[in-house]
């Protein structure tokens, strides 16, 4: 399954550089959170695989929150990522 990458998690003066907000295709939370636990890896354009793992929904409409082991870079956000 795919996800795409919408932003870091941040807030007004910071950013968590290992936390990121994706797009699963879920429609509200209920669904987001059957989610939850699965294992995501992003594929760097030079062939490095970055592992995480999505931890919880993020707001109402369908958005999780996914720990990667890494900092991704700032060109990861709207590329996809691989769920499992």
């Amino acid at each position: 399954m795919k996800a795409q990458i919408i932003q870091f998690r941040r807030g007004r003066k910071t950013y968590k550089p290992k936390h990121f907000i994706l797009d699963v295709g879920a429609k509200n939370r209920e669904e987001a959170e059957k989610a939850i636990g699965k294992e995501v890896s992003w594929n760097s354009p030079g062939g490095k695989i970055i592992k995480g793992k999505i931890v919880s929904a993020h707001g109402n409409k369908g958005l999780v929150r996914a720990i990667f082991e890494k900092g991704l870079p700032g060109q990861a956000v709207t590329t996809e990522v691989e769920v499992r």
